[in-house]
């Protein structure tokens, strides 16, 4: 674990790049009021402690039939995390959430049909041991989505 502590620079730079993760550390760095060099240093240091990771995130209309699935699964109560991790090593599963409420796990997946959701929801994960059930939640229609819904922020890191 990091002894590095963020200031309010390292909050005003993540909160930039939490918009658009595309700014120039010269626009940052012209937005801030601070020099470019202390800008692409903070912000590597922000990389390097875990605080902030760039990713490229799947334009779910470019691909041919996309289907995003999210699919809810029952388990044996002292095999919820042992299930979780072998979900999560699944290649064409995106999230796994361990859940308190309807489901002991919530596992996502961005699929190029009906066809791929069906063989990894019944034919993979239901055949994993301590899987007791298995529902799946087919999207239909997109109104809105924000990729930046699953921003996550460490618990030390005050509100933006």
């Amino acid at each position: 674990m990091t002894n590095y502590k963020i200031d309010d620079l390292d909050q005003k730079i993540i909160q930039l790049l939490s918009t658009d993760a595309r700014l120039s550390n010269r626009k940052i760095a012209t937005q801030l009021g601070f020099t470019e060099g202390t800008i692409r240093s903070r912000v590597k240091r922000l990389e390097d402690e875990n605080f902030i990771r760039f990713t490229a995130v799947t334009n779910m209309s470019n691909l041919d039939t996309p289907q995003l699935a999210y699919i809810g699964i029952h388990a044996e109560q002292n095999s919820i995390k042992k299930v979780a991790e072998r979900i999560a090593n699944l290649p064409e599963i995106n999230g796994v959430i361990i859940l308190l409420g309807r489901f002991d796990i919530l596992a996502i997946g961005l699929f190029e049909g009906l066809s791929e959701v069906h063989q990894v929801a019944s034919n993979k994960i239901l055949d994993f041991e301590g899987v007791r059930l298995v529902e799946t939640s087919v999207v239909v229609d997109v109104v809105k989505y924000d990729n930046r819904v699953a921003k996550i922020v460490t618990p030390h890191l005050e509100k933006i």
